[in-house]
């Protein structure tokens, strides 16, 4: 069944501009990388651990909202058949990265997201009753487990003020993409859909940019900005099989997604800085046997006000919520009303 815009969504996430996302999916565009915003320089090794919360339990269609029961009458154009009808996906994403930064030139992130997913569908109305309200051609999923890890550089030794730099990075197929789910009318089980698993099963390569600076006229104002193309290059290929559903579990190719990162930051208090970004992705509809080409994929905005404290110079703690302000979704899928997000981050 059909990819969610999990949040927080990929993933990586959340997207910091250093990758640290830990969503899944199109839902997720988040900048919580101190060093490409201009807060942090230090040389040196960091670590960082982020938990991102993403509660998707909203049909969306298009621009607006769509109730179960429109949904469960809607034809998927693709398939011809009746839309699947979704109740709900829960998302708990605990990422770690650690990076090294040598002041000069260059420096590199390590990125792991650890994910705990639950994951409720109706399925597709049928001639014997299933789908919406019955939900007996449906299945709930729990999953939990480390997801795909992802390895990204950068480059800074462009300018003599390093305000600005190149990223160059990869994403390795490391998480589960085999997860199976039983089903609701107790008929076997069935593949969980690609973009529910922990790993999307595909090599990734990604570039990006960041720059970041002082706002010219004012006295404790900064600005930073970053921006993130994600493409697979080894797409997931094995033999298809046709489970109890009827699904294809076969190739499976995740969307292109580009991530835009901008915002300012005040920078008068002792130990607070706020923040406010705005957070845009924009990823193409899956591709594959296994896919589902009609609901995946979208373009969507998020305003997120936050706050970072820096009680030393070598610990700094950042809290952020993401508001939809914008979402134009392929098909009918789930989306969350908020994505919240807490992290630290420790230089040694």
């Amino acid at each position: 069944m059909k990819f969610k815009i999990n949040l927080l969504t990929a993933l990586l996430i959340a997207a910091s501009s250093s990758g640290a996302f830990a969503c899944a999916s199109c839902g997720c565009s988040l900048n919580t990388d101190l060093q490409t915003q201009g807060m942090s320089s230090n040389p040196g090794w960091a670590f960082d651990v982020r938990y991102d919360y993403l509660n998707q339990n909203h049909l969306r269609f298009g621009t607006g909202t769509i109730s179960n029961s429109a949904a469960v009458g809607t034809t998927n154009p693709k398939t011809l058949t009746l839309a699947e009808v979704e109740a709900y996906t829960r998302n708990n994403y605990l990422t770690s990265s650690l990076d090294y930064n040598n002041g000069e030139t260059w420096g590199a992130t390590v990125i792991l997201p650890f994910i705990q997913r639950d994951h409720m569908t109706f399925g597709n109305d049928d001639p014997a009753g299933g789908g919406w309200p019955s939900g007996t051609n449906g299945y709930t999923s729990h999953a939990s487990g480390f997801g795909d890890v992802k390895i990204i550089g950068r480059y800074f030794g462009l300018s003599e003020q390093k305000n600005w730099g190149l990223q160059f990075g990869i994403k390795l197929p490391t998480g589960n993409n085999a997860q199976t789910a039983p089903l609701a009318n107790g008929g076997g089980v069935t593949a969980v859909d690609p973009g529910l698993q922990l790993g999307t099963g595909s090599t990734d390569l990604i570039v990006g940019a960041y720059r970041f600076g002082h706002i010219q006229g004012t006295d404790n104002w900064g600005y930073f900005g970053n921006m993130q193309f994600q493409a697979a290059v080894a797409p997931k290929s094995t033999p298809v099989n046709i489970d109890a559903l009827g699904a294809s579990s076969g190739s499976y190719r995740p969307g292109n997604s580009l991530n835009l990162n901008g915002g300012v930051n005040y920078q008068g208090f002792d130990k607070f800085t706020p923040t406010v970004q705005f957070n845009f992705i924009d990823k193409k509809a899956d591709t594959g046997l296994a896919a589902d080409t009609w609901a995946t994929g979208g373009t969507l905005i998020y305003l997120t006000p936050g706050v970072l404290f820096s009680p030393s110079d070598s610990v700094q703690y950042y809290a952020n919520v993401q508001i939809p302000i914008y979402q134009n979704l392929n098909g009918i899928q789930l989306a969350p009303s908020l994505i919240g997000s807490v992290g630290l981050r420790v230089h040694f």
